[in-house]
């Protein structure tokens, strides 16, 4: 009994150790299929990044058009680059088209970006007209 229990530990271990290292090759390949004449220029020397790069962040799966610190974000949605890069927004508050606003108090942005209240309803506490 105590073997087989060794013997299913060692599989398990060693099936979760395999598997990280196959999701990263099926990335690697999906990034490849998407761009393959910029990885065949720069991923050789690891340094495909935004900064040298503009254009990979306009490719398909990627978070945002702008590159901020060697990141492609979006900063009309992004709170940590909000209308710019390196402009957080507060604790309760969203990016929304480059702005932060406080989603639980403003009737354009009631509860979330684009989330507008009925004319003459307020927002508070994210909903409409709150009882």
């Amino acid at each position: 009994m105590r073997f087989f229990f060794v013997v299913a530990c060692a599989m398990a271990l060693t099936t979760s150790l395999a598997l990280p290292v196959s999701f990263a090759e099926s990335d690697e390949r999906s990034t490849a299929a998407a761009a393959p004449s910029l990885l065949s220029r720069y991923h050789a020397r690891g340094s495909m990044t935004c900064d040298n790069v503009p254009r990979v962040c306009r490719a398909n799966g990627i978070p945002g058009p702008d590159c901020c610190k060697k990141q492609c974000v979006n900063v009309m949605t992004d709170n940590q680059n909000c209308g710019q890069c390196g402009k957080k927004c507060r604790f309760g508050q969203a990016c929304c088209g480059g702005s932060c606003v406080n989603v639980m108090y403003d009737p354009k942005n009631c509860g979330g970006c684009n989330k507008r209240c009925k004319k003459g309803s307020f927002c508070q506490y994210g909903m409409c007209s709150y009882a």
